[in-house]
């Protein structure tokens, strides 16, 4: 920190951003979020590629030669041959990627020195870790990519170690949000209309339930409400952006939200493994389970690793019901339809509770548009994507769309998808650090686990018991 208090080490986005966190994190940044924040550059992304595959596919072509990804393999020569073979596709797959995102995150103010190699390690990864998934017997051994992403980042970051700087090219948010604009175009449009009044009642349940739950625990356990908030909104919404965007509503301190993403990803790494793990031995539905994570998991990646996890095993093992399709579908309705939309709303609501009562400044009132700069935005992506590829598909029958629109359109845009995702899940492991998530102290962790509780509990009784007709028959 220099004498005036600003920290040297910021680009001038990153100063302007800390000089002005409160207002910012309130009233929003105006026209100026369209290009400096990550939700609205998800939607620019995710959307392009998109727009693009379409051209191509109304145009008689394909964008599958530069969406690329290893094949099966049963020996390594096999592996090695691929890639001798299709190297010029994924050369220009990394050049696509590494474009996309040095522009982006240069305008979002962020080094360039440090993100392009630091992008470079977590794209040279994610295809080992791509190839591990596409071993013939990985399944048998639960190898699936985002869990092998997950468990390899941790375990480089926690025994092997990494500068901070390369912190800059981990970005977790940034690639989710990609992938799930992408996973949009993979979706029917009328799947949400049908099952997204479901979710979104169940959302509406568990949101409401596991958020009072953690803030009353907070407060019982002397807590400052600010903090017991932040909380809420990490374990009752969408994890770290939900912690982020309350923290911002209700001025918390600025130690506060690094305290709730602690807990997030803490939990969300543990419910990985537990709730696919405790579906397999109950033998749940693939989409009853997908629902079940998309109720009870964090954050949207973990999430996605765990239904993804869980829907590989329906597919190959013939004692579990439903379709991989029917995981991951559940899921995405779940907490990005479901769960993340409350993240506005919440905003709003303790924006209106913290300056009305908490504070009580004279003349000081909520700005009405919370909701809006609050609503995470890629979920817009995510519609739309599903409305365009909708608007194509249209005029095919179902037979037809499995064979011409799948392949040719759907299929490559599954596959960059994939990619995205993968780049998050490895990011999430190489920005975990044990030592950190151990300085937190116990009772920000007793709160946080209640809700966990809680949260698990009820998420299993909406899911399996009370709407388990609507997540078992997605695909039918």
């Amino acid at each position: 920190m220099t004498s005036n208090g600003k920290d040297p080490n910021l680009t001038p986005t990153e100063e302007a951003w800390d000089e002005e966190a409160d207002d910012i994190r309130i009233k929003g940044v105006g026209w100026k979020e369209l290009w400096l924040k990550e939700d609205w550059w998800a939607i620019w992304v995710g959307l392009g590629i998109v727009i693009v595959a379409v051209l191509f596919f109304l145009n008689g072509g394909s964008i599958k030669w530069i969406a690329i990804k290893p094949g099966r393999w049963s020996t390594l020569g096999e592996a090695v041959g691929h890639f001798t073979a299709h190297l010029p596709q994924y050369i220009a797959m990394f050049v696509l990627w590494l474009a996309v995102f040095t522009v982006s995150v240069r305008i979002m103010g962020h080094k360039l020195s440090e993100f392009i190699p630091s992008f470079i390690f977590v794209f040279v990864f994610s295809i080992i870790i791509f190839v591990i998934g596409a071993w013939e017997h990985a399944h048998h051994y639960n190898l699936e990519p985002p869990l092998v992403a997950l468990v390899l980042g941790m375990l480089i970051s926690n025994i092997i170690g990494l500068p901070k700087w390369m912190d800059t090219g981990f970005r977790v948010e940034y690639y989710i949000k990609i992938g799930i604009v992408l996973l949009g175009a993979t979706l029917p449009f009328t799947l949400i209309i049908w099952a997204g009044p479901v979710a979104i009642v169940q959302a509406s349940i568990v949101s409401i339930v596991t958020f009072m739950t953690i803030y009353f625990v907070a407060k019982k356990l002397g807590l400052d409400r600010r903090l017991g908030a932040t909380l809420g909104a990490g374990g009752a919404v969408c994890g770290v952006s939900g912690a982020i965007a309350i923290a911002g509503a209700v001025g918390a301190k600025k130690e506060h939200a690094p305290i709730a993403i602690t807990m997030v990803i803490l939990w969300a790494i543990v419910m990985i493994f537990f709730l696919p793990l405790v579906s397999r031995a109950m033998g749940l539905h693939a989409g009853v389970a997908g629902a079940w994570v998309g109720t009870s998991e964090f954050a949207d990646a973990a999430g996605f690793a765990a239904a993804q996890a869980y829907g590989a095993l329906a597919e190959n093992l013939k004692d579990i019901p439903g379709k991989q399709d029917d995981a991951v579908w559940a899921f995405t309705l779940m907490k990005v339809v479901g769960r993340d939309i409350w993240i506005g709303i919440w905003a709003f609501v303790l924006a209106l509770i913290s300056t009305m009562k908490w504070e009580r400044k004279a003349g000081q009132k909520p700005d009405a548009a919370e909701i809006w700069w609050r609503f995470p935005k890629f979920v817009i992506g995510f519609i739309l994507a599903s409305l365009i590829i909708t608007a194509i598909s249209q005029g095919y029958s179902f037979a037809d769309y499995g064979k011409i629109v799948k392949p040719e359109l759907v299929g490559p845009i599954k596959t960059l998808r994939t990619w995205a995702f993968i780049f998050c899940f490895f990011s999430i492991g190489l920005t975990t650090r044990f030592r950190e998530l151990a300085s937190v102290g116990m009772k920000p962790f007793q709160a946080f686990t209640t809700g966990v509780v809680v949260n698990v509990i009820l998420g299993f009784i909406l899911s399996a018991v009370v709407f388990a007709s609507y997540w078992s028959n997605l695909s039918h």
